[in-house]
């Protein structure tokens, strides 16, 4: 489709010209498709899809008494521009909208020029143009623009070509070609040159004419801004006259940003609210999305820029896991030079697990400290159920497998809190050991805080050696200026060299897709198996997308969409690096769709494994009656009369009769069956045998330590590393800038439907209430799931 494109268009330039468009765009320095995007869509009007970030540029030069002057605005997609020319005393404005399609790989245009006053002194005419940019490959580029008056009907065009012999932006040779329907093609205008970069943000630019006039430029990028400097010769090598260029816009590499403001920047990271994957972007003063907060850091690391983050941190609500991966990425920055100063004011484990990263930590005046330790809780509902006239049948073979228990126990069985006993060893040791090392603590010291102290005033953790300084927020520029002794100026994250960095390549930079699974493995809520599935066999196919990170926050669930998914990743790892990511939980069901990866990386604190089986059955033992309920039906199989039962809002119908023995006895056989199917495919995933796999299955939960250990998991590491590894395995240097796209990605007001889940209360979202709405939605199937309590985590 491309090839007929760039066919016509280059057949239909070639019938068109008229007078020079050389000495009408003589603003610009090389052709426009070859070299830093002409005058972004004013010649080419292709030339606005290939921009990555907005940019104006105002020119002028010295050729008439008058200065002539062109003033141009881009954004993706979009360009307008207004150019003015003097000569003899006449003067014409040109003005030029134009809109683009594509990308830097082939994008198309359309515009519309008109003129205002001496037209007839200047030939011009409302004008309709049309264009193209074809790279094939990252050494060639190809353009064509055709121009087509509304008023005499003239025609006119140019076809352009750049050769990049080394690939990249080090040479580009260059050379175009102006046609008319006025001019023999032997008599057409050309112009070739070329543009070489003599250092970063320095380039060198050459062009000579056919009428054996030629230019010289010097083209200088100070980060984002540009300046740039042409001189015109005549044929006789007389010098004739100057123009220059202002460029405002998105971050070009260069020497000189390092050595103007270097160290001079700090970088404010207000993080509040409760952290999620995605969040809401209509409102967000209540969320932060995860992703952003760790390429933040990240690009604070390699912005040579900046000096300092500062971090606040109060009123944050993050999970363990997630803060030891926000802690990850401080510690990365700082082994790169920068400082970090963390804010905490009510701080709890988790949140101060992410300050103790820092190189300074300060408390408000009127904040607390808890370190309570960790507490694995759980409630049991056995009592509640007998009391409501519900009793409850745990289908349970194995021994760690304890989701159902909450419903069938008054207490924690043996298995249950043999599991969560080394989860806690695990989740405490990683605690005392990253603040016992930041803070320079023994490890009698932490336990004494935690067992003695528990809960610290401000001048306590200054004792402590806990904190550095009290004061708050407002007073981080006084904080700033009295550490480091300068004055350090304020630098949005959007602002930083990663975020805004443009490139002159002649192809997009390799796409890494971070899908996410998160909640409950159903078909239609949680992971959405039904939707999730589709995008891995798209992306499978999609040749722009080098590798996959599958990002899984998972309890588990049902085996159709777990299995749904895991195949098609699995399909999709035979096309592409794919590396998965465990998040807090990655358990049963979340450890399905996570087994077929190449590589699975879970952080210390992430609950994985749980591979085995589960359900239940609940049934009305007198609940109706109680209520006024009754229920009749009638039936056609034999069996179907144990789900019969009375109907409730929210929660559907409650079976009527428990099962027989001959129904259990079934049921035995069919969760057996299935847990040694689910063995199966571990091993299959792992590349283990099933011996081994059983050995360490039985529903039991592992943390990401032990996982590791006992070859779940394949390396201890967060979200970040995981991108890091996709890069590397699909062979793409450490240095190349990537473009991250998220699945599911919000695409704005007209995508909300298909992109959030639907609105739900409290208590729907209440992962009890869902696991007890999945077993009367699937009466007679076993379910995959960790226990829905999450073992609530308490002390974070």
């Amino acid at each position: 489709m491309k090839k007929i494109v760039l066919f016509i268009l280059l057949t239909a330039t070639s019938l068109l010209w008229s007078q020079s468009l050389y000495s009408r765009y003589d603003f610009s320095m090389a052709p426009s498709s070859s070299f830093q995007q002409g005058l972004v869509g004013f010649i080419n009007p292709a030339n606005s899809a290939l921009l990555q970030a907005p940019e104006a540029r105002y020119y002028w030069n010295t050729r008439n008494k008058k200065t002539d002057w062109g003033a141009f605005a881009a954004v993706k997609g979009l360009g307008f521009g207004v150019c003015q020319r003097h000569s003899d005393g006449y003067s014409i404005t040109d003005y030029k909208v134009s809109a683009a399609w594509g990308d830097r790989a082939f994008a198309l245009g359309m515009g519309y020029g008109w003129s205002r006053g001496d037209r007839q002194q200047f030939a011009r005419e409302s004008e309709w143009s049309v264009g193209a940019v074809w790279r094939p490959m990252q050494y060639l580029s190809l353009g064509a623009a055709g121009y087509y008056g509304t008023e005499n009907y003239e025609k006119k065009g140019v076809l352009e070509m750049g050769v990049r012999p080394f690939g990249t932006s080090f040479l580009t040779c260059f050379g175009d070609l102006y046609l008319n329907d006025h001019t023999r093609f032997n008599d057409c205008q050309w112009s070739a040159g070329a543009a070489l970069q003599v250092a970063k943000g320095v380039n060198l630019v050459g062009r000579y004419f056919d009428t054996e006039q030629f230019t010289l430029g010097l083209s200088l990028d100070f980060g984002m801004s540009s300046y740039a400097h042409q001189q015109y010769f005549d044929a006789e090598q007389e010098h004739m006259y100057d123009s220059h260029q202002i460029r405002i816009g998105g971050m070009r590499d260069n020497l000189f940003t390092p050595l103007l403001g270097l160290d001079r920047s700090y970088v404010p990271l207000e993080l509040r609210g409760a952290v999620n994957y995605q969040t809401f972007r209509i409102s967000q003063d209540n969320e932060v999305a995860f992703y952003d907060v760790l390429r933040n850091i990240q690009a604070c690391g390699t912005d040579p820029r900046v000096n300092v983050v500062a971090l606040n941190i109060s009123g944050l609500r993050v999970g363990s896991e997630k803060a030891w991966e926000i802690r990850t990425a401080l510690a990365d920055i700082r082994e790169k030079g920068k400082s970090v100063i963390a804010f905490i004011d009510n701080c709890g484990s988790s949140q101060y697990l992410i300050a103790s990263a820092a190189d300074r930590i300060v408390m408000d005046p009127e904040g607390m400290l808890t370190l309570p330790g960790y507490l694995f809780n759980r409630t049991y509902y056995k009592g509640t159920l007998e009391k409501l006239g519900l009793k409850f049948d745990e289908w349970r073979f194995i021994k760690y497998k304890s989701a159902a228990e909450m419903f069938s126990r008054e207490n924690m069985s043996d298995g249950d809190r043999e599991q969560l006993n080394a989860l806690l060893e695990d989740f405490y040791s990683t605690l005392h050991q990253e603040i016992s090392e930041s803070r320079s603590l023994s490890s009698g010291q932490f336990d004494d805080l935690v067992n003695e102290k528990v809960v610290l005033l401000p001048d306590e953790t200054l004792e402590q050696g806990l904190t550095d300084t009290l004061a708050r927020w407002i007073d981080l520029k006084d904080i700033l200026k009295s550490k480091y002794g300068k004055h350090l100026m304020p630098l949005k994250p959007s602002l930083l060299r990663d975020h805004t960095l443009i490139t002159d390549e002649w192809k997009e930079r390799p796409r890494i897709a971070l899908v996410y699974g998160i909640g409950v493995c159903a078909m239609d809520e949680g992971i959405r198996g039904r939707w999730l599935h589709k995008q891995f066999r798209n992306l499978a196919k999609d040749n722009s997308v080098k590798a996959v990170v599958f990002r899984v926050d998972s309890p588990g669930g049902e085996s159709l969409p777990s299995d749904l998914v895991a195949e098609e990743l699995r399909q999709c790892a035979k096309e592409k690096p794919v590396i998965v990511t465990q998040g807090e939980v990655a358990g049963s069901g979340g450890y399905w769709i996570s087994m077929y990866g190449d590589r699975i990386l879970a952080g210390p604190n992430t609950i994985t494994g749980s591979i085995g089986v589960i359900g239940g059955w609940i049934w009305d033992d007198g609940f109706g009656s109680k209520l006024g309920l009754t229920s009749d039906h009638v039936q056609r199989g034999e069996h179907i009369d144990a789900i019969a039962g009375v109907s409730l809002p929210l929660l559907g119908r409650i079976p009527g009769r428990p099962l027989t023995d001959e129904e259990n006895a079934r049921v035995e056989k069919l969760v057996l069956t299935m847990y040694d199917r689910f063995i199966a495919k571990v091993a299959q995933g792992r590349n283990m045998d099933a011996d081994s796999i059983r050995s360490l299955a039985q529903g039991r939960v592992y943390s990401g330590l032990d996982g590791m250990q006992v070859g779940l998991v394949d390396e201890i590491g967060g979200l970040l590393s995981a991108i890091e590894l996709a890069k590397k395995d699909a062979g793409i240097h450490p240095d190349q800038l990537v473009e991250v796209v998220e699945i599911p990605e919000y695409k704005g007001w007209f995508d909300l439907g298909s992109q959030l889940s639907p609105l739900q209360t409290p208590a729907e979202t209440d992962p009890v209430y869902q696991y007890i709405r999945m077993m009367l939605d699937n009466p007679y199937q076993p379910l995959f799931m960790v226990h829905p309590d999450k073992a609530v985590l308490t002390g974070e």
